[in-house]
């Protein structure tokens, strides 16, 4: 028989597996937007200082790239191998996936971000101990160093929600997934609000200094930076949502929260407003305002749209073609790659998951509770948590219902067929879905699972001897 070869769920059960990822993944998409958008800001304020003799400049270069150090690349060292290590155990075929497709193009990336990290270090500890040129030259390769390693990246983000090309499907080839028409929209969007977030945290480093007429003419600067890239931001925000499917179209209109339109629109006029009083009034910039601003960013800002971003590309992780619970459910000829929903259909999951105990693969009354706790593991929790808090919690999903036919009836109509609009194709066998069933039924009511055993018991019990007689 085959195997699907699922990997062994990585489960949290406090807040689930997927807040973990977006947490370290939306915190860290704050410090490398604005390591990118400071590195090109610098390489700006460089030839500024040099061709108007303002070597003043040069200082706040030096103060914001140590601040950067640490912000940005000592955090942000942190929070990706974070993102590596969360997503590996908690989506293994999902990162697979970006990996068999993207491997070389990562590794450009690679190369990019070491000349990156080499270039902060020039740039902040060279600045009067070189030649303008070449600190000049120093600004530009670690500006455009910084910016490739965003367009690399951004275009494997875009592959996440769409590949490029229906020929992908076919093909594969990195050029098929990689270059779609969400890709440059996307690349936009993330490029104008990188240097939205660069001002914001900028601000942290001018709140600081001394001069007031240097504070002021960098406090000003980074205002009308901030103003122009937030209102850039906002409109390709609309090109943006102009290039998803339409089947990401459909799952904004109908998964997103009611607040999410009226929060993110919140957010954009609070960040101009503080763009604008800092404008004009320089003074009220302190390291507490650009502070608060900078979380603002990330609370309300970056981690809605992160959500909403996994959000619209499901019931996908990666390419449109394998489900968020790692089951594979389209060929790929081009990649080698088989979808397992008919071995599924056939077989079911107990008899072809490859990591499950022996003592699960047949469900009776007495293991029921534990085989649906496993089948929920595996095939739910990657994007449902299976406590009372966390991400989507499953129990919020049934009202309460503690009716374990009825819950056995939607499993079995809805999901096993595939007729929901956001969730998996899971084909579940009858027994499985029963068994997943008891568990659901019992997130309500903890007692349902010692009473379907007791009941199924009983009726085994009686069958034999009516039999006899």
């Amino acid at each position: 028989m085959d195997m699907i070869g699922l990997y062994p769920t990585w489960y949290e059960p406090g807040i689930g597996s997927g807040w973990v990822i977006g947490i370290i993944a939306t915190i860290h998409v704050l410090f490398s937007h604005v390591s990118v958008g400071a590195a090109l800001f610098f390489a700006w304020l460089a030839t500024v200082a040099y061709q108007q003799n303002k070597p003043e400049l040069l200082e706040f270069i030096k103060k914001y790239g140590l601040f950067l150090l640490i912000f940005s690349y000592v955090l942000g060292s942190i929070t990706g191998p974070g993102i590596w290590y969360s997503t590996t155990v908690g989506s293994p075929r999902g990162i697979s996936a970006l990996i068999h497709s993207f491997v070389w193009k990562w590794a450009t990336e690679w190369v990019f971000f070491v000349i990156e990290v080499i270039g902060i270090y020039l740039i902040v500890y060279l600045v009067g101990r070189v030649d303008q040129r070449t600190h000049l030259r120093i600004a530009y390769i670690f500006g455009l160093s910084s910016l490739t390693t965003m367009l690399i990246i951004v275009g494997i983000l875009s592959f996440m929600m769409w590949p490029g090309k229906e020929a992908w499907f076919v093909d594969g080839g990195y050029l098929n997934g990689f270059y779609g028409p969400n890709t440059f929209a996307q690349l936009a969007m993330r490029f104008a609000f990188m240097f939205s977030m660069t001002a914001v945290v900028g601000g942290i480093v001018a709140a600081g200094m001394k001069d007031y007429a240097l504070k002021a003419y960098i406090t000003r600067r980074l205002a009308i930076l901030g103003i122009v890239a937030t209102l850039a931001g906002a409109a390709m925000f609309q090109w943006y949502l102009s290039t998803l499917p339409e089947h990401a179209a459909l799952i904004m209109e109908n998964r997103l929260p009611a607040w999410f339109n009226t929060g993110i629109l919140s957010i954009l006029a609070g960040t101009l407003a503080y763009f604008v009083v800092t404008l004009i009034q320089p003074r009220v910039l302190v390291t507490s305002l650009a502070s608060v601003m900078t979380v603002a960013i990330v609370v309300f800002g970056l981690w809605p749209e992160e959500v909403a971003r996994e959000s619209i590309r499901k019931p996908y992780v990666a390419g449109q073609y394998i489900y968020s619970n790692q089951v594979i459910s389209r060929d790929v000829p081009g990649m080698g790659i088989k979808s397992e929903i008919p071995v599924l259909e056939e077989h079911g999951f107990l008899k072809t998951m490859a990591f499950l105990p022996d003592s699960q693969r047949t469900v009776t009354p007495q293991n029921a509770h534990e085989v649906g706790r496993s089948l929920a593991i595996t095939a739910c929790s990657n994007c449902h948590s299976l406590s009372e808090t966390g991400i989507r919690p499953m129990k919020n999903y049934f009202g309460g219902n503690t009716d374990v036919a009825m819950i056995r009836s939607y499993l079995l109509g809805a999901l096993a067929t595939g007729n929901t609009l956001y969730m998996p194709k899971i084909p579940l066998k009858p027994d499985e879905a029963e068994a997943l069933a008891v568990y659901l039924a019992s997130l309500s009511d903890p007692t349902v699972a010692e009473r379907y055993a007791r009941e199924k018991s009983a009726v085994a019990a009686v069958a034999p001897a009516a039999v006899k007689e």
